[in-house]
């Protein structure tokens, strides 16, 4: 297959169907493209019933075409990371790896309009994580959660409304900010530096009062973040994790168990918001956004010097701070079953505590006039334990 040939196919694929995310190009299967969260298939003529390894090869070779840095890290470390741009078409964000020695790519479709946080209905919270002035930010979740929109339509208020110089470090670039009111640098993996921690301590040197770092994947990084959030600049960020409390262990394990305490003193000082996400399958179609959003405060600051205890979790905190835009993941998909977004099954299925979800939910079918269980027909046994006989 030639370069032509190649586009030609994506081309076809995007256009397969409704809201295509992915593309999925694997030996052994056919052409297929992710929509909805489902894979489907890609009826293109001439037909590929299953790929062959070396067709797979080709398509890898033909994006990677002949980078010899990503070569060596393909063989080196069995993936590697590029963007790719089908002309007039479409951005991609794009990963070749290994299989059994044979070779599949996954390229996730980047969206070319700047979301806002109004369109996308995210929580007030991304209003104040935009107007902090620094500290760090961490955004947390699966691959594909949408964690890179999320971070943009933060930024993308910033640019509205702040006039700063806003340096970001992406694997790769994923949205293109213009300049407005914000001036941005946006540099990447591979291109512009070698590791997002050298990309981090170069950008220390650029004079930013924002600092976006496309995740955060080591020590040295960590390290390099809190620094920055130690000097007045905000850091955003990500990291693969579920929720907040594993978000404070995941980095606290990065380190030596002697440096636990000076690390818990440095996150408690620079930790503004931990905003943890996930994507559920919307009633019609489509996913819908879940949260769990931790602000600081002094309590958060005391369990992070201290660690959790009974009585004195994240989860707890997080629970007694809705006032100050926090919520828990259980009480955000409680919200969106209220608003008929997604079903029961759903809302239990990616709930953190099952029972409170349940429990929510119960309330909400009780305002709606809805039955709360299946089991009909009770009623008090009246007789029960009574002895016959007289006397009795």
């Amino acid at each position: 297959m030639r370069k032509q040939e190649i586009e030609h196919i994506m081309a076809r694929m995007l256009d397969s169907h409704d809201n295509v995310s992915d593309l999925n190009i694997t030996a052994g299967k056919p052409f297929q493209v992710e929509t909805a969260g489902q894979l489907a298939a890609v009826d293109i003529e001439p037909s590929f019933e299953a790929l062959s390894p070396f067709q797979t090869e080709i398509f890898a070779l033909n994006l990677i075409n002949g980078n010899r840095r990503l070569i060596d890290i393909l063989l080196a470390e069995g993936s590697c990371d590029l963007s790719y741009e089908l002309p007039g078409k479409a951005r991609f964000r794009v990963n070749v790896f290994s299989r059994q020695g044979h070779y599949s790519v996954v390229l996730r479709r980047l969206e070319t309009k700047i979301p806002t946080i109004e369109e996308m209905g995210l929580p007030k919270a991304f209003e104040k994580i935009s107007e902090e002035r620094n500290g760090i930010v961490l955004v947390t979740g699966a691959t594909g959660s949408g964690k890179s929109t999320s971070l943009a339509a933060v930024l993308n208020r910033i640019n509205d409304h702040k006039s700063v110089h806003v340096v970001t470090l992406e694997d790769p670039v994923e949205y293109q900010h213009p300049h407005k009111q914000a001036t941005f640098n946006q540099r990447e993996m591979g291109n512009d530096f070698d590791t997002f921690a050298n990309g981090l301590r170069a950008a220390l040197r650029q004079a930013p009062k924002v600092i976006l770092v496309g995740e955060m994947r080591d020590r040295e990084t960590v390290e390099i973040g809190l620094s920055a959030a130690e000097t007045g600049h905000l850091v955003l960020t990500t990291l693969h994790t579920v929720d907040a409390g594993q978000t404070i262990n995941r980095i606290l394990g990065m380190f030596a168990t002697e440096e636990e305490n000076q690390i818990r003193i440095r996150l408690a000082d620079t930790v503004r918001w931990i905003v943890c996400q996930r994507l559920l399958p919307k009633v019609g179609g489509g996913r819908v956004a879940a949260f769990e959003i931790l602000g600081s405060n002094l309590r958060v600051k005391d369990t992070i010097l201290k660690g959790e205890s009974e009585g004195k979790t994240f989860y707890e905190i997080i629970e007694q701070g809705t006032a100050f835009g926090m919520t828990t993941f259980d009480s955000y998909i409680v919200g969106l079953y209220e608003k008929g977004l997604i079903t029961e099954e759903t809302a239990l299925a990616y709930a953190s505590r099952a029972g409170v979800t349940g429990r929510g939910i119960d309330r909400v079918k009780s305002q709606r006039g809805e039955a709360t269980t299946d089991i009909e027909n009770l009623a008090v046994d009246f007789e029960y334990g009574r002895k016959e006989g007289p006397g009795v």
